[in-house]
């Protein structure tokens, strides 16, 4: 016996410190790769930039130049910086040594990367059967591909197919080249929102709602079975006007005129023979991917046995721009995903959140920042918690007493991020940006069906005043009127709050504001013209505008918050935060039921106060 312990004692000790050698020879070789990889990017003349989109599309990304991260959990997915790809074609266009930007067209979405965002979301169309994609984020990007172009440089655009979000992008290109047998999908824009009255009435669960505002559609799909009228003509007007917008793009950039469009999409050309894309001007030319470097030679002058000298966007984003590093400091605060008041568990792999608490924090140490003469808030949001949202318009309210706060929306910001805009003192959007969304909601889960018919279970009280089970609401017995109604109002206060709120900071009677309000998302086309916003442009145009009204001349842009260094994303990654086991599970098992599961699982978690744009529409 006492060899067995001596030989399992023996056993185990070797283990451990078998695995805390290696975990130190790796944590070297880590480091040394990193280490490695610390190098200046020296881009050689006559170079191509290579611009390979097959991934996910975010505001921002975190720091990882290796993929290393990423490639030691096995994790094959691409995630592209919006800022990255606009400050590498920013570097690309400056750089006399760069000719040219070869586009590989393959697959790209906006994630959105929450439940509550990809729930809120009023998104443009769903990429692949996979992941939404903004419009607003690819019309940067091809602003910027444009103004790329005015420098007499070229691009070559190419995919083996092409769906409609990245053809919109690659009709800035030069040449527009597709695989003899591919196809391009093209067929303008619809909404589809999924509605769960009946599957709750199935199960036993009776939403109660509270709204103010005629086109507050957030609460519809849990009440009714189709869309509203007044709901019917808010997504036609902005799905049209967004169509409008990829119409006159890509018929400046193609001169194919707007009705021949049209009559593309209508006759489903995504079947049609590929070599009537041509004839169409949808494209320039047919080749296989193997023959693209001939074609990008013969745009460089080079010979049939001459190497192309490439740069990926990332190692010319890694540059040094000189002019980004004097004058004084514009500071560019991130806003992404689901306004909360305090972190709460990701549903998702990525989810990113707007922390009431933390953004407050961070703008009042950017106020003291003596360093720091005007900030860009970058929002992408759909709203989230109504009462967040009032803290952290405060935040931005006191800030721009200091220094000029200027808000860049991209994707949307729309309902509690619109909200929290209007402490700025200038606005910027794209003209299909989606915000508005001025309106209040609450949404409160009745499952004592399911709990005392369905179930079985009993339920008895005792009680010292007449409201003291309100807790149990919901629960053991349905809502009371006398709660239903207090409900009612504290949403009615909550609407009027965000309408004054809107009213101050556009300059703007309350009138004025409850004619545009109501809970309507407007397009960034419409939402100029009744002075929503005070002009168009990306995030380069609001930085160059927070320059103009903090009065400097010379500036650089500093991003914060301050990214998670690898060390931090590492442990994150270790220590499982994506989600339980029994999660994905569900999410496999159940496929597009498990939106809505986990939307009746998370109710009675959430503030009951939302001033966030509607559930799933399901824009394709």
């Amino acid at each position: 016996m006492k060899d067995f312990l001596k030989f399992t004692l023996a056993t185990v000790t070797g283990i451990i410190l078998s695995s805390i050698v290696l975990f130190i020879i790796g944590m070297v070789t880590l480091f040394g790769i990193m280490a490695a990889s610390d190098t200046e990017t020296i881009v050689k003349k006559n170079s191509v930039m290579i611009l390979d989109l097959n991934g996910t599309l975010v505001e921002r990304t975190q720091e990882d130049p290796l993929g290393i991260l990423s490639q030691l959990f096995n994790d094959d997915s691409n995630t592209y910086g919006l800022d990255d790809i606009l400050s590498s074609i920013k570097k690309a266009k400056e750089n006399e040594d760069i000719k040219g930007i070869y586009l590989q067209a393959n697959s790209l979405g906006t994630s959105y990367a929450s439940l509550q965002e990809i729930r809120n979301a009023l998104l443009d169309f769903k990429e692949s059967g996979k992941f939404v994609i903004a419009y607003a984020s690819l019309q940067e990007i091809r602003n910027a591909l444009l103004d790329f172009k005015e420098s007499g440089k070229f691009i070559i655009a190419y995919g083996d197919s092409y769906t409609q979000g990245l053809y919109y992008l690659s009709s800035a290109a030069d040449k527009v080249l597709l695989n003899p047998k591919g196809m391009i999908e093209w067929r303008g824009i619809a909404s589809a929102p999924l509605f769960y009255k009946d599957l709750l009435q199935k199960i036993g669960v009776e939403m109660q709602v509270f709204k103010v505002g005629t086109y507050k559609s957030a609460v519809e799909p849990f009440i009714a079975t189709e869309m509203s009228p007044a709901n019917r003509e808010q997504v036609t007007r902005y799905i049209g006007g967004l169509w409008n917008q990829i119409l006159a793009d890509v018929s400046k950039s193609r001169n194919i005129s707007k009705d021949s469009l049209n009559r593309y999409a209508d006759g489903l050309m995504v079947f049609d023979d590929a070599k009537l894309l041509k004839s169409r001007k949808m494209v320039d030319g047919f080749c296989y991917y193997d023959e693209i470097r001939d074609v990008v030679k013969k745009q460089l002058g080079l010979k049939a046995d001459d190497t192309i000298n490439q740069v990926d966007y990332n190692d010319v984003d890694m540059t040094i721009d000189d002019s980004n590093l004097m004058g004084e400091e514009i500071a560019v605060y991130y806003c992404q995903g689901s306004i909360v008041r305090m972190e709460t568990p990701s549903i998702y792999d990525s989810e990113q959140q707007i922390v009431s608490t933390k953004v407050i924090k961070d703008l009042q140490e950017l106020a003291d920042n003596s360093q720091v003469k005007a900030v860009v808030l970058r929002i992408n949001s759909g709203g989230g918690d109504a009462y967040a949202s009032e803290q952290i318009w405060r935040a931005v309210k006191e800030l721009n007493k200091k220094k000029p706060v200027v808000v860049s929306m991209g994707g949307m910001a729309a309902s509690g991020a619109y909200y929290m805009s209007m402490g700025a003192q200038y606005i910027m959007a794209q003209p299909t940006t989606l915000t508005g969304s001025i309106g209040i909601f609450g949404a409160l889960p009745d499952f004592s069906d399911l709990m005392t018919k369905k179930l079985g279970f009993k339920y008895d009280e005792v009680k010292t005043n007449r409201n003291s089970a309100y807790a149990s609401a919901g629960m053991s017995r349905p809502w009371s009127a006398e709660e239903i109604a207090t409900m009612q109002n504290y949403v009615n206060r909550g609407y009027s709050l965000f309408r004054n709120r809107v009213a101050e900071g556009r300059k703007m009677s309350t009138e004025q504001v409850e004619k545009i309000a109501q809970g309507r998302v407007w397009l960034g086309t419409d939402a100029k013209k009744i002075k929503l916003i005070d002009g168009f442009g990306g995030l380069s145009d609001a930085i160059d505008k927070a320059a103009e009204l903090a009065h400097l001349s010379s500036y650089q842009a500093v991003e914060y918050p301050a990214l998670a260094g690898w060390m931090e994303q590492l442990l994150d990654m270790a220590g499982g935060n994506k989600g339980t086991y029994l999660d994905e599970q569900l999410r496999l098992a159940l496929g597009d039921l498990y939106q809505p599961f986990i939307m009746i699982r998370n109710m009675k978690e959430k503030e009951p106060i939302q001033a966030a744009l509607p559930y799933v529409l399901n824009i394709q």
